[in-house]
């Protein structure tokens, strides 16, 4: 069962509206272009996923929890709706992609006697620019 088929029809509000661009006078004419209003908390997400969702949506997601899509890339409204109904899915598997956490590591002690010889070294290097004295 695919994301698309799991967000309910009862969720998701269509409206269709004017759109601008490409179509001639069929733009006046038809309202094309698609706005999709979902209720992110109707989603029912696990609250990792609602977190990202908020960072991947921006300026989407509106104060009340709805979440506005709208197409309008293509001339017809079906090829819109599934633009929309497509952009919404792939917003949500990527807000339910968990990433791993990090661990964090300390150095070895053998690494950090490298570190201190390799600075013992550079030390030595450095020592040898000093003025020459001639006695």
């Amino acid at each position: 069962m695919s994301i698309e088929d799991r967000i309910a029809e009862a969720i998701v509000e269509e409206k269709f509206l004017a759109a601008t661009g490409p179509g001639g006078q069929n733009v006046n004419k038809v309202a094309t272009a698609v706005q999709l209003r979902v209720d992110v908390f109707r989603l029912g997400l696990p609250p990792f996923a609602y977190q990202k969702l908020k960072l991947l949506a921006g300026t989407k997601l509106t104060a009340a929890g709805e979440l506005l899509i709208t197409a309008r890339r293509f001339r017809t409204q079906e090829a819109n709706r599934d633009d929309a109904r497509a952009r919404l899915a792939e917003l949500i598997a990527e807000a339910h992609v968990q990433q791993a956490k990090r661990r964090a590591t300390k150095p070895s002690k053998a690494a950090k006697a490298r570190r201190v010889d390799d600075k013992k070294g550079r030390s030595a290097v450095k020592a040898g620019r000093g003025k020459v004295r001639v006695e």
